[in-house]
């Protein structure tokens, strides 16, 4: 698993929000995203996972261009900004709807999953009852699901306890070993170079040194 980005650009009237990033990626590895708000780690996350066009560059994920051979990437599993479910469910039924449309993630997997967070796969009580907490780990379990071969997890210990962060670690440690690529951005330096085998320092939209 492989993901290059060569000369990655995206422009909104005349600011360019990415500026010429080229970069790769490879599988079993964590890579962390560290810069100030505004710098570009959302914006770059979200160009990898093909939900907004690039005004130049391209983005090859194993031999297939993003936009050209494949809109989104093949196996992907991202939290991007606020985790969102349907209120009146459970965290194992909204679960249940995504892996439905997925079509490859069983229930013992899921309530597998929703464990390994910190969760309790036969809690009752619906989603807006959850606290910000269960809410954020609700995303990551949506995320990392059925193992994907690329996790996106944007502020992934948000509101999360020491020992919900603990399992995060976890979990995505397991990842990397089955040679997932993970990418994650998080305000917290320290807790950044824990999660993470490499950190990319992005300012104003570019890979600086």
């Amino acid at each position: 698993m492989y993901i290059r980005l060569r000369h990655v650009t995206k422009k909104i009237k005349q600011e360019k929000l990415l500026d010429d990033i080229s970069f790769e990626f490879q599988g079993g590895k964590v890579y962390g995203l560290q810069g100030k708000n505004g710098c570009g780690k959302t914006m770059l996350m979200r160009a990898i996972c093909g939900l907004i066009t690039l005004t130049e560059g391209e983005i090859d994920i194993n031999g297939e261009r993003l936009h050209k051979d494949i809109s989104f990437p093949r196996d992907v599993g991202a939290l991007l900004e606020n985790p969102s479910f349907l209120n009146g469910y459970t965290g194992l039924e909204n679960l249940k709807f995504l892996a439905d449309i997925q079509g490859k993630v069983k229930e013992k997997e899921l309530k597998e999953c929703l464990t390994k967070v910190g969760l309790d796969a036969e809690d009752k009580r619906v989603y807006r009852k959850y606290s910000l907490g269960m809410k954020q780990k609700l995303g990551i379990a949506a995320a990392v699901m059925g193992s994907p071969k690329l996790v996106i997890l944007d502020e992934p210990i948000n509101a999360i306890d020491e020992t919900g962060v603990e399992k995060v670690r976890k979990v995505l440690s397991e990842l990397k070993q089955k040679g997932s690529i993970i990418i994650t951005a998080c305000h917290d330096k320290e807790e950044l170079m824990m999660l993470s085998d490499e950190i990319i320092r992005i300012s104003k939209g570019r890979i600086t040194v």
